[in-house]
């Protein structure tokens, strides 16, 4: 199995390409590393393939908040410039004024 370099990194904003839902990214997986029940839980027809990176997100949708895991294939990057309002934000990162999301642990003072 091929690990392939990871296409967003840890503060970018995504959207997913079918849903919707908007997102932080404040982790990765460079291969999935999930349950197998979550994995199998997906619809067949639907399923993304184990061998490539997914993600941690703080994401949002119009209703509410909440963590997603995602496959790179069904991520897009987020060009609408808005900020995500879920509320663990702020305690992982940094808003800068170009509205990027900076790590609060890897700050550059």
């Amino acid at each position: 199995m091929s690990m392939r370099q990871a296409k967003f990194t840890i503060g970018d904003v995504v959207r997913h390409r079918q849903y919707g839902f908007r997102g932080v990214v404040f982790d990765v997986d460079p291969i999935f590393s999930n349950t197998e029940e979550w994995w199998e839980s997906i619809p067949e027809e639907v399923r993304p393939h184990k061998d490539q990176p997914f993600y941690h997100l703080f994401a949002e949708n119009e209703e509410t908040t909440y963590i997603a895991y995602v496959s790179e294939q069904n991520l897009l990057a987020d060009e609408t410039g808005k900020p995500v309002s879920h509320p663990d934000v702020p305690s992982f990162f940094e808003v800068q004024a170009n509205g990027r999301y900076v790590p609060r642990d890897q700050q550059v003072n």
